[in-house]
């Protein structure tokens, strides 16, 4: 895990215990990234991809459920594409999806301390 995921998986541990959730426009600048550029969009996927996949093959639901688009108030397409390549999503209802593995999240990492 490269400093930048450090930092990402960081934050989103802590908004994962308080139970909330955020947006990407708040985590890119915490890497020096801005959502208005395609290629940070793409790396700040990549982080989230990332974190999440570990998360995964420890057993733990996806932490970038915790990650939204602001206008669209769930997370964008490739968690979900995530989850599909991880047999967790059949590609039915999203915010169904997103809801249940947010509880998840939010179940796992208030009981970390």
């Amino acid at each position: 895990m490269d400093e930048s995921t450090a930092t990402i998986y960081q934050e989103l541990t802590k908004v994962a215990q308080s139970g909330n959730i955020t947006y990407y426009s708040d985590i890119a600048p915490l890497v020096g990234l801005d959502m208005g550029l395609p290629p940070d969009r793409n790396r700040i996927a990549d982080i989230l991809d990332e974190i999440s996949r570990d998360e995964h093959a420890n057993g733990n639901p996806l932490l970038s459920a915790v990650v939204i688009l602001k206008d669209e108030n769930i997370p964008g397409q490739g968690f979900f594409t995530l989850a599909g390549s991880l047999n967790l999503y059949a590609g039915d209802d999203k915010v169904q999806f997103w809801i249940q593995e947010l509880r998840r999240v939010h179940n796992h990492w208030s009981r970390q301390t």
